[in-house]
């Protein structure tokens, strides 16, 4: 039986982690394997972040929890517990069964009891994962089997009975989908895009942003792979701006006054030069490619621009 770790060596292994994740995902620009996670060391040994079989990792040597995760959800299918953001903007995440004694539920609720930071790893594929670090649970909800987690900017915004909650649950609402929704909606279309610009092929990743094909306010945007499109920045931006469009065939073009134009070779070459052809690259998985629908709108908007 491991020796359980002191407050100091506790603290000290879970800034080693999120040091670790911030370097191995380029800042939170990319996502991480299984795999790669086994590469983590601590005080010259593997430590393992997750655990191989269930979602909370409550190691023998740590007296709390260090980690919480979520796996991948493809179209279609369920995940065997529904982790989601609650109303008030906080995350809610399900108890490892329905015992509230169970050794993982205690591990969590050890965490809660220390106010520990832990790591959130969330599944954006098959045995891959965004990390959200670090994030804190801070209530419990017993007859819902569920514990309340908050990201680090809400942890101390946990206050029902303020005269200002309205606003302080609009900000915990934005601010953790800025956190959580955002860089998990950008994993999962790079992964799906092999980290590739879907107009030129560019696969330079900190050059590449994942676009929305229908934005978030729309009454029809979804945070859903098939509502997005990985591309390079100027193909980004020139789609915001309805220089380029997509046809829902996967063909792009340009507005008709900048094929008119004469510029330099960025406009010859990143742009004009894409007018008439297809999408280099479109996710294999057909689940995973746009929905055209979607492009169909998009694409009508871009017509009325131009």
């Amino acid at each position: 039986m491991a020796v359980v770790m002191g407050a100091s060596d506790d603290a000290r292994l879970r800034r080693e982690a999120m040091r670790f994740l911030t370097i191995r995902t380029n800042d939170g620009l990319d996502s991480i394997t299984r795999k790669e996670l086994l590469d983590f060391t601590f005080d010259g040994n593997m430590f393992r972040l997750v655990d191989p079989t269930r979602g909370i990792r409550k190691p023998e040597e740590l007296s709390s929890a260090l980690s919480i995760m979520t796996t991948y959800r493809a179209k279609g299918s369920k995940r065997p517990y529904e982790d989601e953001l609650g109303g008030d903007g906080f995350l809610r995440y399900k108890w490892s069964g329905t015992k509230p004694e169970a050794t993982d539920n205690k591990g969590l609720r050890a965490a809660m009891a220390q106010q520990v930071p832990l790591i959130w790893f969330y599944g954006v594929g098959a045995s891959r994962f965004h990390p959200i670090y670090p994030v804190y649970v801070v209530d419990e909800e017993p007859d819902k089997h569920q514990f309340v987690v908050a990201i680090d900017a809400a942890r101390d915004l946990l206050r029902p009975d303020s005269p200002v909650e309205e606003t302080l649950r609009r900000y915990r609402v934005a601010e953790t989908k800025r956190r959580l929704h955002q860089p998990v909606f950008r994993a999962t279309v790079m992964r799906a895009y092999e980290t590739r610009c879907a107009v030129c092929a560019l696969g330079h990743g900190s050059l590449l942003d994942a676009a929305h094909i229908i934005p978030d306010g729309h009454e029809s945007g979804i945070a859903s792979v098939r509502n997005g499109l990985a591309l390079c920045k100027i193909h980004h931006a020139a789609y915001d701006v309805r220089i380029l469009g997509i046809r829902p065939d996967y063909v792009v073009e340009i507005r008709e006054d900048l094929l008119a134009e004469i510029d330099g070779p960025m406009l010859e070459h990143g742009l004009k030069e894409r007018h008439g052809e297809r999408l280099m690259v479109v996710p294999q998985k057909s689940s995973e490619q746009p929905d055209q629908e979607l492009l169909e709108i998009s694409y009508r908007e871009f017509r009325s621009a131009g």
